[in-house]
């Protein structure tokens, strides 16, 4: 697969930033530092186990020379069976404490793996529409599950992996270094060495191989929600040989660049073997050039062995302490990010809920335009739709019309003017509670993988079954419902895919019923039922109109021909507006528009 192409699914933004966001592993070790010391009492409790069980294998080699020595050189008895017990003791404890202190972590660990995933779900919850339509659903859901992951590699590697290293390393090369000063700084040096190796290892040359990977990682999930969310398109060409090789491609990349990463990595560790048999033969035959010429003991030359034998097991585990920490780090990366980046559009600080009854809507000298069009859309754009009022938008695609519900849903903010509903700037109220103002039937409704009754009280989760079967037959949906096996509890499927078009309009239409909101919008909302279920359909909406602000944005005009108002709509701009039979009479746009769709009808 070239670049261009693979480019398809890779997001076009981090989190609506427009360019790729990235953060320093400083920044990402701080992002771990904030989620353990959210729960600083368990964190220290842990943190205090570990510690405790490190200094105990620290001590083991001394414990190792004391015993040599009570066997060699002393042969007394009671002496070698109290470092019998001393060395017995600080293995039992150094078990003991590393099991307590696992068992403690468990609940720490999966609590802080619960809050990143919920928070990382929250915070995409909150950004744009824009931006979702910007980000491939499923790279998104790779990112946040495998953030959640990414911190339990970072923390096994930090916590339990890391600390005791660095302890054991530093206090070795220290407690060798006050008997034997040229033993000692040959360790230090050599682990400092090992330790500058490894950190610049990381950051430089495998760091950007792991972050690569991770993005390929992220394009598999996006190719595959893609092809298997457009199943039914795939199949109606007949599609599915050249689908399967276009994943294969993206998979095909995946492969070829963690191959590159774990190269990294193994490179990485014949680096650090060869600074392991340094330590080996240098610690070793430092202290046994000490023993012949009588500057130390047996003990002290299996002081060293045991010391080395201890040291290497640490840093033998350091390429997979990097490894492990490195790519904690980079997975945890995305949602990172997403912490970091506040909504697009977020409510101010303090804003008060939305309290609208009557539906008034006024847009004041509104100027909007979107990011990637060169010019406005809207240019001082000024509109009063009264409540109660019944408003059919007309034109042609592009001119504006679906651009108006989604400005009174706030869901872009205006870059000029201001947008009132009931006298209040939509711009500084909480934005669910005014959408939970506005109930909007699409002309493709999406549904939830839930039960019917769940879909249909969607608005209204608190509703009781009588009042979801209420609006059920309200919107004509009761009888097809009824006739299901598992009636209102079947569930319909991803995005509804087990009902038809026009069951699942219907079930949009009782939701919108049921949520007995001021304003209502209706895009479409009878474009998938046959003649006879519209009909039926259309006298309910006509009822549930009664006494609600309503827009109607409509192609078929024989539709909106009892709206109190068209207004047709032309680049952004209203170029006509009226009644159906005094645009028809008048000759203009709206006349033009009704004669193509009536003799196309």
């Amino acid at each position: 697969m070239t670049d261009a192409t693979f480019d398809e699914y890779d997001d076009e933004d981090e989190a609506g930033g427009g360019r790729r966001r990235t953060l320093s592993n400083t920044q990402l070790l701080g992002y771990i530092w904030r989620h353990w010391t959210a729960e600083p009492r368990r964190f220290a409790m842990a943190a205090g186990i570990f510690l405790t069980a490190t200094f105990c294998d620290l001590a083991i080699p001394w414990a190792v020379k004391d015993l040599m020595d009570a066997v060699s050189r002393t042969r007394d008895a009671d002496l070698a069976w109290k470092a019998w017990g001393l060395l017995s003791g600080l293995y039992a404890a150094y078990y003991l404490l590393r099991s307590t202190g696992f068992r403690l972590l468990n609940g720490f660990y999966a609590r802080i793996m619960e809050r990143i995933v919920t928070q990382g779900f929250s915070r995409v919850q909150s950004y744009s529409s824009d931006w979702h339509a910007s980000n491939f659903a499923g790279a998104t859901v790779r990112k946040v599950s495998r953030a959640m992951w990414g911190y339990d590699s970072a923390s096994d590697a930090l916590l339990l992996m890391l600390m005791p290293t660095l302890i054991v390393l530093g206090g070795l090369a220290v407690s060798m270094g006050v008997r034997w000063p040229l033993v000692g700084l040959f360790v230090a040096v050599l682990v400092g060495f090992f330790a500058v190796y490894n950190v610049l290892m990381a950051k430089y040359f495998t760091q950007p191989a792991n972050q690569l990977s991770n993005r390929l990682d992220s394009s598999i999930g996006a190719a595959l929600a893609d092809a298997i969310g457009g199943n039914p398109v795939v199949k109606s060409f007949g599609a599915e040989a050249r689908e399967e090789q276009r994943f294969a491609e993206v998979v095909a990349r995946w492969r070829r660049s963690v191959i590159r990463t774990w190269n990294r990595f193994n490179l990485t560790g014949i680096g650090q073997n060869l600074m392991l048999i340094a330590l080996q033969a240098g610690l070793t035959g430092m202290l046994l050039n000490a023993w012949t010429k009588g500057q130390a003991t047996a003990g002290d030359v299996a002081f060293a062995i045991t010391s080395f034998m201890l040291m290497a097991g640490y840093m033998r585990n350091f390429s997979e302490i990097t490894r492990m920490l490195q790519k904690g780090l980079d997975d945890s990366l995305d949602v990172a990010v997403f912490m970091r980046t506040p909504p697009q559009l977020a409510d101010k600080p303090g804003a008060p809920v939305f309290r609208g009854e009557m539906g008034e809507i006024v847009f004041d000298k509104v100027t909007f335009g979107y990011e990637n069009q060169p010019a406005a859309l809207y240019r001082d754009f000024s509109l009063r739709i009264a409540p109660g009022e019944r408003v059919a938008l007309v034109g042609p695609t592009g001119s504006g019309k679906s651009t108006f519900v989604k400005l009174v849903q706030r869901l872009y903010d205006v870059q000029g003017g201001r947008i009132l509903i009931d006298g209040q700037d939509i711009s500084a109220v909480r934005q669910g509670t005014l959408r939970r103002a506005i109930a909007v039937v699409p002309q493709d409704p999406a549904l939830f993988h839930r039960t019917i009754a769940e879909n249909i009280a969607y608005g209204r989760p608190e509703a009781t079954a009588d009042e979801i079967e209420l609006a059920a037959r309200r919107a004509r949906a009761h009888d097809f419902i009824a006739g299901l096996p598992k009636g209102y509890q079947t569930l319909v499927g991803e995005r509804g895919v087990k009902l038809s078009g026009g069951e699942r309009q219907r079930v949009a239409i009782a939701r919108a019923f049921l949520a007995d909101a001021p304003i209502l919008v209706l895009d479409e909302a009878t474009s998938s039922l046959d003649v006879e279920t519209e009909r039926q359909v259309q006298a309910a909406m006509e009822e549930l109109m009664v006494g609600r602000t309503t827009i109607v944005i409509a192609h078929r005009l024989s539709t909106i021909r009892s709206a109190d108002r068209i207004l047709v709509f032309d680049r952004g701009r209203v170029v006509e507006e009226g009644r159906h039979g005094e645009l028809v009479g008048a000759g203009g746009a709206y006349a033009r528009l009704h004669a193509v769709t009536e003799g196309a009808a």
